[in-house]
Parts: C-alpha cells; sequence; structure tokens
C-alpha cells in the first residue's frame, strides 16, 4: 500500500506538466495570433469568436466545471484554429501582403 501515495504523486506531476505544456504552446499562439488580429483582411465575425472564447476562458461559467480546463482550452484552440485558417485562406499567413501588418510564417 505505500506504493499507492508515490504512484498518486507521480500522476499528478504528469498531470501538472502536461497543462503546464498546453499554457506555454496556448501563449506562444496567442502572442501569434495577436498579429492575425491587426489585420483588416481577417473577418470581424472571427476576431468576435476569438474575443468570445478568451472571455469564455475567463469566465467562471463552464460546461466543465473547473479544475478540469478541457473545456477552455478546446474552445481558445477552435478559435485560433479559426483564425489560422481564415488567414491561410486569405494568404496573410504567408506574408505575400505589403499592408505593414507582421505577418505568421505557415
Amino acid at each position: 500500500m505505500s506504493g499507492l501515495p508515490t504512484l498518486v504523486l507521480i500522476v499528478l506531476a504528469v498531470a501538472v506538466l502536461a497543462m503546464l505544456t498546453v499554457a506555454i504552446v496556448l501563449a506562444v499562439k496567442l502572442v501569434k495570433i495577436s498579429k492575425l488580429l491587426r489585420s483588416e483582411e481577417i473577418p470581424l465575425s472571427n476576431k468576435l469568436a476569438f474575443w468570445a472564447s478568451i472571455i469564455y476562458t475567463v469566465s467562471p461559467v463552464d460546461l466543465i466545471p473547473d479544475p478540469v480546463y478541457l473545456d477552455d482550452i478546446g474552445i481558445l484552440l477552435l478559435a485560433i484554429k479559426l483564425i489560422e485558417n481564415t488567414a491561410r485562406k486569405l494568404g496573410v499567413l504567408d506574408g505575400s501582403h505589403s499592408d505593414g501588418v507582421p505577418r505568421l510564417q505557415g
């Protein structure tokens, strides 16, 4: 029975490390997305969807109660993917436009 507390600690450490990794990846993606949000070529509806996902992420109302952040992360990732896909379709990610807006390399 003495191995159970050790196993629980290992599982918790792995879970914390996984959440930290996801948080770092999301932070990097959010910095890149902030550059795209300044582009006039990205439709307002996509920008609103992104900002709504940010509000949902920080709001206390959740589909799944916190401390499980799967719904928050999932909705935020969907909004990021929406912006990235739209930018790719419009050619904003490849640097083909010259309006002074920083471009991401796809």
